[in-house]
């Protein structure tokens, strides 16, 4: 999934950078010596537009919004952008167009980038064009497979369901049934099917037809489990339908030296950058929070990381001193009473969580990984949520794939979804997705989504 999400964003960097690049190239008088500073304001400006497109939830999930309201963010997107062209115009020292140039091209290639997203979200592909997907099933399963398939990823076509032998109760619709009077591999031919899903209720006893899946192989055609297509669509390892043997023999959850030795440096670096431009807001906040009520600024609370080892997560104090006076930990709710009015603000623009830059550096957490919890609520989860320790096969983070994918949750069922997306991050995790994540965290910030 999150290929797909990093194939959009690199796709409208790339359009408005080059429209900004040609119209300005149009515009000067020699071009030679003058296309790095046109470069300079065409790379700024197309990562001020995906910034804003991330924050408008252009790369979620068409089915999330209405074709007015992506018309409206469009509208909104064009609006802001605008003004950021005429600054970056006139404060960038290597600003070269005339006054109206940058943002004219501004206004067109927003106008190119943004009506591509709408019309690529809401646009019904023509039948060619749409991918074919049978799936093998007709239980309870399958029937949450073809959920998911209607409202993640509208673009598929679905052929319908074919009965496996033991199939128990068929729950999904009849008129989308298969006739099993023909094999699986000539329907597929026949019905020119380009994925089968697996998803039967029952696998053992010879259930499968290993024989006609390995044909439609042979065919070209993509073949995968429920994991594999919970994996694809929504950027999920979902804990009720894992393979153990697949995590094992599978692909993905690579721990090699190298990928931890960059990670650490990038960690580092990014850590030291976030630092300085931070400083005068944790300053600013330091001061607040000593003006509003007693008590200290930061606060330091015991939280479960690599490998199980606990340490001091450091934060902004957002609670009044007596939030845990009984000595029980608690869920923070969304709305929770024991938040200062300060730590209000500061949770919601994610402020609180700035001093945990140390923590990183410390070495104690990543800039990107699963979210820190306290040893109270690890040992309630680990015994509750299978697969719930392979969290800490990796560092904890700052922000995660969980906290841009999933609303801020205080129970064990919003920890079972976020835990399912902790999992995708653990399996999955490179440079990319991280650079994804931190993309996202921006837009998350931006718009309070998920605000505690």
């Amino acid at each position: 999934m999150h290929q797909r999400v990093l194939f959009q964003v690199g796709f409208d960097f790339a359009v408005l950078t080059a429209v900004v690049v040609l119209f300005g190239m149009s515009q000067v008088g020699e071009p030679s010596t003058l296309m790095p500073g046109v470069a300079a304001q065409g790379l700024s400006l197309a990562a001020f537009l995906c910034l804003i497109n991330t924050a408008s939830g252009f790369y979620e999930p068409a089915h999330k919004r209405s074709l007015t309201q992506s018309c409206i963010r469009a509208l909104v997107c064009i609006l802001l952008v605008l003004p950021i062209a005429f600054l970056i115009g006139h404060l960038m020292p290597t600003s070269v167009l005339p006054a109206a140039a940058l943002p004219a091209a501004a206004l067109l290639g927003t106008a190119v980038v943004v009506g591509h997203r709408v019309y690529a979200a809401h646009a019904v592909l023509p039948a060619g064009l749409r991918p074919r997907v049978l799936i093998l099933g007709a239980g309870e399963r399958a029937a949450r497979v073809g959920h998911t398939l209607k409202e993640a990823d509208a673009g598929a076509e679905l052929v319908g369901y074919y009965l496996t032998p033991n199939e128990g109760e068929i729950v999904v619709p009849a008129h989308q049934l298969l006739s099993a009077q023909e094999s699986l591999a000539e329907l597929v031919q026949r019905l020119k099917v380009h994925e089968v899903i697996v998803a039967p209720t029952e696998r053992r006893g010879g259930g499968l037809p290993m024989d006609q899946l390995l044909a439609c192989r042979t065919q070209g055609v993509r073949v995968l489990d429920m994991s594999s297509h919970f994996e694809k669509t929504l950027g999920q390892l979902r804990v009720d339908c894992i393979d153990p043997a697949l995590l094992v023999f599978g692909k993905g959850f690579n721990q090699g030296s190298l990928r931890l030795v960059v990670k650490r440096v990038c960690d580092i670096a990014s850590a030291t950058l976030l630092l300085l431009a931070s400083t005068p807001v944790m300053l600013v906040t330091a001061l607040l929070i000593k003006l509003e009520s007693p008590g200290p600024v930061l606060y330091r609370q015991e939280r479960v990381g690599l490998n199980g080892r606990t340490f001091n997560v450091i934060k902004f104090r957002s609670m009044r001193t007596d939030a845990e006076k009984d000595g029980q930990p608690r869920w923070a709710s969304a709305q929770d009473d024991r938040v200062t009015r300060v730590g209000r603000v500061i949770r919601r623009l994610r402020i609180d969580e700035l001093p945990q830059i140390f923590n990183v550096l410390l070495g104690d957490m990543s800039i990107v990984g699963p979210r820190p919890e306290r040893p109270f609520f690890v040992e309630q989860l680990v015994c509750e949520l299978p697969y719930y320790g392979l969290r800490h096969s990796i560092k904890p983070g700052v922000t995660g794939w969980a906290q841009v994918r999933y609303p801020y949750g205080a129970t064990v069922e919003d920890s079972l979804q976020k835990l399912q997306y902790d999992l995708y991050y653990v399996k999955n995790h490179n440079l990319l997705l991280d650079l994804l994540v931190l993309f996202e965290t921006v837009g998350v910030v931006l718009t309070g989504k998920g605000a505690r």
